[in-house]
Order: structure tokens, then C-alpha cells, then sequence
């Protein structure tokens, strides 16, 4: 049996999933008030359009919440910060923002005392742990509904026809049912064609952020990007903030086919999914970081950065973000970063991103120790020596190991 809740507050978008769900919610719980809150993390969205779409299918009102920046300085860049990846191709779009999202819902809750949170995140997805576990960071007793694990539908072509019934207005058909999420930093797709790893993803219908590489413009675009302290703070020697600077780079890398990925990966519960995703801003900055990273950090703080990375991206992706691990990890991040100063100048060209230097105050890099002409400040006859006590534990190994084999 069902708890009577009387005040529910559901994450919406206005897509096919949460349009459903707010008829849903009111028919399974009667006499109830579902609130919408939908956070503006970026996405292409008409709010104003969305705001009557949620009440003319039965909310009482709808939240739109600005998090923007918040989602880039407090979410985006601590992890551009520390390279986070999953899976060495997936730059974590929509995992950075569900515990923002997460976080503002609890607030909204706590605020109109509603009994509940709902999403329309399926069984199978990542998106049912990250949105759960935000929400438990900050009311670990807050009732949660996920209809996906309750209803009776069982596929989008089913919640089409439930929509179809109750007169509920959708903007999908049944060709161009994409799962899709937009961000600030990425756009995702999902679902039909895709859905079939053998299959190449048709680009000319499913790109909105980039170009395919086929019709990239045929000339090289140069641009430079600077930082402070592992932040990206301007472009091509001007300050920019941040929300502008993401913009200002996903037009530029968009057009030039840059950020285009064809990624099945592991997800949580155990299954691979498939997805193409578009991260045309993300992919130039993790690029020109890590180039930056190469001249500011020294050999035994950048090879355990890497690791940091790997474990980072799975706690990000896991939908761990606000852990005690993820947490800690930052402050070694953030130490890591005092002397990653300075600016990356990139070549791109038809999807390929082309090095084209790179400065900082802080580099590490010696000409006059790397040099392979004549110099004064390297002594070559040191590395015989070296040599010899850095390999001396194999050869004490193979020593012994001939002793024992004439005996």
C-alpha cells in the first residue's frame, strides 16, 4: 500500500518521462500537489513554454532554478581540476550535475514541506543512484518515489501511449525518441538506432552542438586558452567568465568537430550502455589542461595525479560526489594545482585537436638540461653511477640466481 503522500516535489524537465509522470503521481496518490523544479544547468529550453507545459499537465507550479555558474565553478572545474574521466572517453556531463540538481531539491523540499522527492530515472540507468544519493547527502530521511520501479509501463514506446491517453502534450514522436540530457557541458543521446553498437550513429540527425568532421570548416582554427591555478579563466588573452567561456568554446570546438564520442560504457548496475555524446567545450579544456599540467607538475605528482583521476571519474560517475573520498581527494587536487599557471595554444582542424605551445611561469622544463647540444649544467658521467645503483636490486637478483643454479 502506497503512503498518502499529500506534497510531492519532482525533478522535470518536461520530457517524456517526467510529462508522465506528474499524471501518474496524482492518479496513484489522490489528492495530491506535485511541484516541479527543473535546473537550468545550461540545456536549450524554452522555460517560459516549459513552466505551462508542467502546469497544463498538473503541477501546481514549477521551480527554475539558475545553476549555471554554481555547476561550473563548484562542480566542472574542481573536476576539470583533477582530469576526472570514466572509462578514459566519458567526460562526465550529466553526472556533475544531478548532485546539483540533488542538492537545490532538497532545499525546494524542505522549503514548501513536501513529503516527498520523485524523478523519472529508469531501473536501469545511473541517473536513480546519483539523484538518490544527492538527495540522502542532505535528508537522508527524505521519502523518495522513482515511478520507473513501480509502474506498469515498461518502455518509452508504452509512456507514449499513456501520454497519448490522458492528452498529454509531447514534443517527440516515435522516430526521434532519443533519451537525450543537455548541459552547460554536454549533450548525450540515447536509445533507438544507438542502441545497436554496430551500427554508426547517424550524425546529420542526432548533432546538435557539433558539426561532423565532413563538413568542418577545411582551415585550421588557432585560439589559446589561459589558467590559473588549474582553472581556465580566459581566451585568446582576455579574461572571460565562466558561463561565457563554456559558450565561447562550445561554439568554437562545436564547429569544429571537436568533442564527438561513440562510448559504450559500464554502468553502475552491471550493464554496458551505448551513447554518443557531445562535449565539444570539455574536450579542449581537458586537453589544453593536461598540456598544461606537462611543464608545471613534477614526474612523481603527475603520475599519481593520474590515479587520482581514474578514481575521481568512478566516484563522480557512481554518483558519489558528495563522499568523504571524493572530498578528500579534492584537497590533494586542489594542492596539486597551485603552479598549474599559464596558457595552451591549440591548432583544431576537421575533429583533431593539434598542440601548438605552451607557456607558464611555472614550468618545469629546463632548455638547458633537455637540450641535446653542447651545454654546462649536465654532467654525462653521472649516469653511469646512477645507472648502476638504480638497477643494482636486479643485479644482486641475477647474481644470486646464477650462484644458485651452478651449486
Amino acid at each position: 500500500m502506497k503512503n498518502n503522500y499529500k506534497k510531492i516535489l519532482l525533478a522535470y524537465s518536461g520530457g517524456l518521462d517526467t510529462s508522465v509522470i506528474i499524471t501518474w503521481l496524482k492518479e496513484n496518490y489522490p489528492g495530491c500537489e506535485v511541484i516541479g523544479m527543473c535546473g537550468d544547468v545550461g540545456q536549450h529550453e524554452d522555460f517560459e513554454a516549459l513552466q505551462h507545459k508542467a502546469i497544463s499537465c498538473g503541477a501546481s507550479k514549477l521551480y527554475i532554478e539558475d545553476l549555471k555558474k554554481e555547476f561550473i565553478t563548484d562542480y566542472i572545474f574542481p573536476a576539470l581540476k583533477a582530469n576526472a574521466v570514466y572509462e578514459r572517453n566519458y567526460l562526465l556531463g550529466t553526472a556533475y550535475a544531478r548532485p546539483l540538481i540533488a542538492k537545490r531539491m532538497v532545499e525546494i523540499a524542505h522549503k514548501e514541506k513536501c513529503d516527498a522527492i520523485a524523478h523519472g530515472c529508469t531501473g536501469k540507468g545511473n541517473d536513480q543512484v546519483r539523484f538518490e544519493t544527492g538527495i540522502r547527502a542532505f535528508d537522508p530521511n527524505m521519502p523518495i518515489i522513482a515511478p520507473w520501479r513501480e509502474w506498469e509501463l515498461v518502455s518509452r514506446e508504452d509512456e507514449i501511449e499513456y501520454a497519448e491517453k490522458h492528452h498529454i502534450p509531447l514534443s517527440i514522436t516515435r522516430e526521434t525518441n532519443y533519451s537525450k540530457d543537455e548541459n552547460l557541458w554536454h549533450l548525450s543521446h540515447e536509445g533507438l538506432d544507438l542502441e545497436d553498437p554496430s551500427q554508426q550513429p547517424k550524425y546529420e540527425q542526432i548533432l546538435e552542438l557539433s558539426k561532423s568532421p565532413q563538413v568542418a570548416p577545411d582551415q585550421s582554427t588557432y585560439l589559446s586558452i589561459e589558467f590559473e591555478k588549474g582553472i581556465p579563466i580566459g581566451l585568446n588573452g582576455q579574461k572571460v567568465e565562466p558561463i561565457a567561456l563554456i559558450e565561447m568554446l562550445n561554439e568554437i570546438a562545436g564547429e569544429n568537430a571537436i568533442g564527438i564520442k561513440d562510448v559504450v560504457e559500464n554502468r553502475l548496475i552491471g550493464m554496458k550502455s551505448r551513447g554518443v555524446y557531445e562535449t565539444p567545450a570539455g574536450t579542449l579544456l581537458y586537453h589544453a589542461h593536461q598540456k598544461l599540467e606537462e611543464i608545471c607538475l613534477d614526474r612523481d605528482l603527475s603520475h599519481y595525479k593520474e590515479i587520482v583521476a581514474h578514481r575521481y571519474g568512478e566516484l563522480v560517475y557512481n554518483g558519489l560526489w558528495y563522499s568523504p573520498l571524493r572530498e578528500a581527494l579534492q584537497t590533494f587536487v586542489d594542492y596539486s594545482q597551485m603552479t598549474v599557471t599559464g596558457s595552451v595554444k591549440l591548432e583544431l582542424y576537421k575533429g583533431n585537436i593539434i598542440d601548438a605551445g605552451v607557456v607558464s611561469p611555472y614550468s618545469l622544463y629546463s632548455e638547458a638540461f633537455a637540450t641535446f647540444d653542447e651545454d654546462e649544467v649536465f654532467d654525462h658521467t653521472d649516469a653511469e653511477s646512477f645507472i648502476k645503483i638504480w638497477g643494482l636490486s636486479q643485479t644482486v637478483r641475477v647474481m644470486l640466481e646464477k650462484e644458485y643454479l651452478n651449486q
